[in-house]
């Protein structure tokens, strides 16, 4: 069976931790930031884990 290829998007938007779960950006925070409140825009600087939910799709697009 030949190798599996990363999909190049998911590895520029999700990083593993050295624990081995998966961080990523929060959404909602590139446009239209006038109407949202600072606290919000703040809370969306974080990093975040991905869900349990969707793991096991962000782990086959990184072929881990």
């Amino acid at each position: 069976m030949p190798k599996l290829k990363t999909k190049s998007g998911a590895k520029k938007r999700f990083k593993i931790t050295g624990t081995g779960k998966i961080k990523h950006k929060r959404a909602f925070k590139n446009h239209i930031l006038t109407k949202k409140e600072t606290k919000q825009k703040r809370r969306l600087s974080n990093k975040s884990l991905v869900k349990k939910s969707d793991l096991a799709n962000v782990k086959a697009m990184l072929v881990l």
